[in-house]
């Protein structure tokens, strides 16, 4: 097979992603830009068509870049599109929110069998009487290899702990949240 394309150049356009094109508006085939020279409308690689619909937004202002390749046969130019980057946003920023606490409840057999589900009910009544069942976010999990204590683990931002009854849980959480 002859391969009728020579690659001309490389190319990086900035500019107003305006929206897509295309039958299936999940994965469109094209995208529409404006930049300083016009409107110019770019056919998607297949493995970025559902990605760029994620996080795109009309007025987003973009990179696209990728090859500008010649038809040998017809003369015509077309524009292959490798990459789409958001500009004025970083994508690795360290913004640290404060996420509510987690109560991680194990919800096995094991912990049932050794009498633990009765810890969940005293923690949400606990909590709230102190009026911190909503500050709080209980999560129902798998094993969490506290068996033989309380079934719970709670986290607090990065830090974890375990082996904790629900009047120590609320305790702390009443320490944390102040």
């Amino acid at each position: 097979m002859v391969n009728n394309y020579r690659t001309l150049s490389e190319f990086n356009l900035k500019g107003e992603f305006i929206g897509f094109e295309g039958d299936n508006l999940k994965k469109p085939k094209y995208l529409k830009l404006i930049t300083y020279n016009g409107e110019i409308k770019l056919k998607l690689p297949k493995i970025l068509r559902e990605s760029a619909v994620s996080f795109l937004n009309p007025g987003n202002q973009i990179n696209v870049f990728g090859v500008n390749k010649l038809n040998l046969r017809t003369g015509k130019t077309k524009l292959k599109v490798y990459g789409i980057k958001p500009i004025g946003t970083c994508p690795k920023q360290n913004i640290e929110t404060k996420s509510k606490p987690k109560i991680l409840v194990c919800k096995k057999s094991g912990c049932r069998k050794r009498n633990s589900q009765n810890v969940l009910p005293e923690l949400e009544k606990i909590l709230r009487e102190r009026g911190l069942y909503d500050k709080v976010a209980i999560e129902h999990t798998g094993c969490l290899k506290c068996c033989s204590s309380s079934n719970c683990v709670l986290k607090l931002g990065k830090k974890e702990y375990r082996k904790i009854q629900p009047e120590a849980i609320a305790k702390m959480l009443e320490n944390h949240l102040d």
